[in-house]
């Protein structure tokens, strides 16, 4: 799909006759608006707009998230996309949700973690996820990044989703299932904290459920994309930090982009992070030294700015 192309005015200070500037709209691929990725595109696309210089625009989309947002970058319906690692390394290969179909993805750089969130309340009997057979378990949306956790998971323990009774709710409501008692457990791939798990840590107090170290190992040795992240206790008033499965969320572009539009975008991020931790909890989060070691190739332009 063609670029977008809007025409900026120059700033008030030139003649009223000074030529127009020509931008070219560059679109983020985000999630819905309850998300994080959301308001992360938002504040991705404002450092954009201050510091890339001229001829570039950029404007956060409303996608249906990180499983799709490589299928729309790869299809041209938008330049950027945010999008975990494993999901990334999947469509480079045409593996997993992306089968017989590799794309000529590439990585900007690295964003903040989204990590699995096991959460039930805190007088529960449930202690690890073996403890989750027979029980009612809220796992996020259909085809969400949950689910391709859980997916991986459940053999490593013997089991299969029909093992659970699954409920398949946003997070919001899964939550809130949750606090009503309506599910034993509920489950959320997403940066911490988590507005839903905040509001069900409200409503009473909360626990994570956690993982045998031998599994633990099992799945990080079959999923190289996945890493362990420590949860601080006091994130949801939890009596114990936890160590918990996660990924982290990477901007991806295509391969064929332009390396100086992309390095040029790079350092409208990179080189302000403070001040994108300023607005976004999330971006407190984004260590620049994963660049280094994200789950597909950087892009030229973006390894060009790394290496500065």
């Amino acid at each position: 799909m063609k670029h977008i192309v809007c025409v900026a005015l120059l700033a008030a200070s030139f003649s009223a006759f000074a030529p127009s500037v020509r931008a070219e709209e560059y679109r983020i691929g985000t999630a819905s608006l309850g998300g994080a990725f959301f308001p992360m595109g938002q504040g991705i696309s404002n450092l954009v707009n201050t510091y890339a210089g001229d001829g570039i625009d950029m404007v956060p989309i409303v996608t249906q998230g990180s499983v799709q947002n490589p299928r729309l970058v790869a299809q041209g319906e938008v330049e950027l996309g945010i999008t975990s690692a494993n999901l990334a390394a999947d469509a480079v290969a045409g593996n997993g949700a992306y089968d017989g179909t590799p794309m000529a993805l590439s990585a900007l750089g690295p964003l903040h973690p989204s990590v699995l969130h096991m959460v039930v309340p805190d007088g529960s009997d449930i202690r690890t996820f073996a403890d989750l057979k027979g029980k009612r378990v809220a796992v996020g949306p259909a085809g969400g990044g949950t689910m391709g956790f859980l997916n991986n998971m459940l053999p490593i323990y013997g089991l299969n989703l029909d093992d659970i009774t699954p409920s398949f709710l946003s997070y919001g409501d899964g939550f809130s299932q949750l606090s009503d008692g309506n599910v034993d457990a509920a489950l959320a791939l997403s940066g911490y904290p988590a507005a839903a798990v905040m509001q069900a840590a409200a409503s009473g107090k909360l626990r994570m459920i956690g993982m045998e170290a031998d599994k633990k190992d099992a799945i990080l040795s079959g999923n190289p994309a996945y890493s362990i992240f420590n949860i601080p206790a006091d994130v949801y008033g939890m009596d114990e930090d936890a160590q918990v499965l996660g990924v982290t969320n990477m901007l991806i572009v295509p391969t064929e982009m332009d390396a100086g539009i992309v390095e040029r975008i790079a350092g409208a991020i990179y080189d302000h992070l403070d001040e994108f931790a300023a607005e976004n909890a999330n971006a407190r989060q984004i260590d620049k030294a994963r660049a280094s070691a994200l789950a597909i190739d950087l892009h030229p332009g973006a390894a060009a700015y790394f290496a500065r």
